[in-house]
């Protein structure tokens, strides 16, 4: 190891020293990620700048400097099954009905999948304001490398269409879903966690001495997975640093600047559906500068980290402590929204894509019967997008080939997409935010109230 690498480790070192400083009750954990994302990205950025000449020194540092990131990452991997799994039992036990579940249930996803297919449409709307087309994308090498891959994995989702898709979301083997072993595990886990809810729920009205046994047990086991979260919660600000700098690093500023107009249109369309979700929230009487004070953290753990699955422990947390959410609700929304209708991954990419190819297969991408059948289909494509990085990348191999359209813009596009998802994340994100606490709002009454953090973890 030479010189520039230890000094390089050095200053990552004193950067999480610094952070730890900042630990102390006087500063919040939001003020510590937002330190924790500055620094991160200057450090990735002195890095680039510095060694742009010796990429190896880049290289060796950001694998030092990934165990504190990947470790993170795992730590919350680790948590979000067993988490998923007590918050879906939990929910159900305290609905009290089964009646109660479907309309919290219904509730989520219809909003979810509605504000999926607006999203769809406001990528068609940015696609052609910009004027973007698939011409305008030059082919390199390591793209069309790229392209071989993805048109394996193509062929692969190309053998399931919509009744295999759904089958793939009910569990046959719990303790593989349980391991994340395929990309619907989530939602499998999810399926299994209100079966078994139910199952609880209902033999508590046949036995009420069973049933105190049982919540007694759901609410002990929540409380300690809770206070597991908080624990890894707590490493956020040091997790985030070395993200960020692993992200802003090994960015290329030449792929970048060759396709800054996609870039920008596509966080155009991010931005514009950020506006939405904020309309609605407000038509329903929510505090906006509440709102975005609170869930700013989860938003700059999902942009940094790519993943709506690895945010599902903080989305939770955030939505019951500092939303006023009942759990039941926060538990579905936060775990759904990582799986079913993505705003970012699911509806404004494959939008955009598809868009983009149209006019090279004869089409007007302004035609009405084509906007129509793109959102529907990009809607029903919705479910079960996996809510990690590359989500949006299988999202487009569903929605590409069901429109008749060649994959290979998904190829092209892949030196820049670790820029565009990490915003599309925090859409995806907050969109799961914004159906939680819709969703609450809209069944305020409905739900019991004794659900709220106050109650129930404390």
């Amino acid at each position: 190891m030479n010189y520039p690498i230890i000094i390089n480790l050095l200053v990552f070192l004193g950067l999480l020293f610094a952070l730890a400083r900042l630990s102390a009750p006087q500063h919040s954990l939001s003020k510590q990620i937002l330190i924790g994302l500055g620094a991160g990205t200057v450090f990735g950025l002195l890095l680039q700048i510095g060694y742009s000449e010796t990429p190896d020194i880049i290289e060796v540092t950001l694998k030092w400097t990934r165990v504190v990131g990947s470790s993170y990452i795992n730590l919350l991997r680790m948590i979000i099954m067993p988490l998923v799994l007590i918050m879906m039992i939990s929910a159900v036990i305290r609905m009290r009905e089964v009646v109660a579940l479907g309309k919290v249930g219904g509730s989520i996803i219809g909003i979810l999948i509605a504000t999926t297919m607006v999203a769809a449409f406001i990528g068609i709307l940015m696609t052609n304001l910009f004027g973007l087309s698939m011409d305008g994308v030059t082919e390199g090498a390591r793209e069309l490398a790229r392209a071989g891959v993805l048109q394996s994995q193509q062929e692969s989702m190309a053998e399931l269409d919509l009744t295999d898709m759904l089958i793939r979301f009910v569990p046959s083997n719990i303790f593989s879903d349980l391991s994340g072993a395929r990309p619907t595990s989530v939602i499998a886990v999810v399926i299994f966690g209100i079966l078994f809810g139910i199952a609880a729920l209902l033999v508590s009205k046949e036995d009420e001495q069973k049933g105190a046994t049982i919540a007694s047990f759901v609410e002990t086991t929540q409380a300690i997975i809770m206070k597991l979260v908080r624990m890894i919660m707590l490493l956020t600000p040091y997790g985030i640093l070395a993200l960020m700098a692993e992200l802003v690093a090994e960015s290329n500023a030449q792929d970048i600047l060759a396709l800054i107009t996609f870039i920008v249109a596509s966080y155009a369309a991010i931005a514009t559906m950020f506006v939405i979700h904020a309309v609605l929230l407000r038509l329903n009487g929510v505090n906006l500068r509440n709102y975005i004070r609170n869930v700013w953290p989860v938003l700059a753990f999902a942009f940094s980290s790519r993943s709506s699955a690895a945010t599902i422990p903080l989305n939770i947390e955030t939505q019951i402590h500092k939303l006023d959410v009942p759990s039941s609700i926060a538990n579905l929304s936060a775990t759904f929204g990582a799986t079913i209708g993505q705003n970012g991954c699911a509806g404004i990419y494959p939008a955009m894509l598809s868009t983009m190819i149209a006019p090279s297969m004869g089409i007007d991408p302004l035609n009405p019967i084509f906007m129509v059948q793109l959102i529907g289909i990009v809607a029903i494509s919705s479910f079960g997008v996996a809510g990690i990085g590359g989500g949006a990348t299988l999202a487009a191999l569903v929605v590409l080939p069901a429109m008749g359209f060649p994959i290979a813009l998904v190829a092209l596009l892949v030196s820049i997409e670790p820029l565009i998802d990490m915003a599309r994340t925090a859409l995806n994100v907050n969109g799961s935010i914004t159906a939680g606490v819709l969703t609450s709002r809209l069944l305020d009454g409905q739900v019991d109230q004794n659900q709220t953090s106050g109650n129930t973890l404390s």
